[in-house]
């Protein structure tokens, strides 16, 4: 990992695995695209204390700023915050001895290489990945819902893994396929 860098309610932390990622468009499960958000999860094994601890401090400055932005002058005594506990979430076993954190933004995060250059291939940045975030949190108030957000802001590719979801390459699916010289090309397939 690498040392957290705070700045107030702006965090960059990781490297950390990524899932439920759409960053280079946004995602809308209800179909409903004006609403749709650039998001993903960034799961944080939970041995790294400096880095969750620095993600708790991005929280509580996003609090402070909340208190006077959002929720007039006090702390709200029900808050939902963004950190959770990835052993609570009993449907995905990739989450057990993470934290994680759902992070989403409006317009296109910025998405580059450890080379610092821009990576415009989608394939590149999937769920399963490996990457350094920038987060900032900020409080929100809407419907009688008060918490706080985890905003994406930008992210560095680290390292390639598996996929999550199942999904695996065409290489690996067809590793043990192989034309035995009695197959010829055959027109007729």
């Amino acid at each position: 990992m690498i040392t957290p860098i705070v700045k107030e309610n702006k965090v960059v932390f990781g490297p950390c695995r990524l899932s439920y990622t759409h960053l280079f468009a946004k995602y809308a499960p209800d179909g409903d695209e004006a609403n749709g958000k650039f998001m993903t999860n960034v799961l944080i094994p939970k041995e790294e204390k400096e880095t969750v601890k620095a993600i708790k401090e991005a929280i509580e400055a996003g609090k402070k700023l909340a208190i006077v932005s959002k929720w007039s002058g006090k702390e709200p005594k029900k808050l939902d915050l963004p950190l959770r506990d990835g052993d609570e979430k009993d449907d995905d076993e990739v989450y057990a001895d993470h934290f994680y954190v759902n992070a989403k933004c409006n317009s296109r995060p910025g998405i580059i290489g450890k080379n610092k250059q821009p990576i415009v291939d989608e394939e590149e940045m999937y769920s399963g990945v490996w990457a350094v975030v920038s987060v900032t949190f900020y409080g929100y108030d809407v419907s009688g819902n008060r918490g706080v957000a985890c905003g994406l802001n930008n992210v560095m590719k680290f390292k390639d893994d598996a996929p999550l979801g199942g999904r695996v390459s065409a290489e690996t699916d067809f590793a043990d396929v192989d034309f035995s010289d009695d197959l010829e090309d055959d027109d007729d397939l």
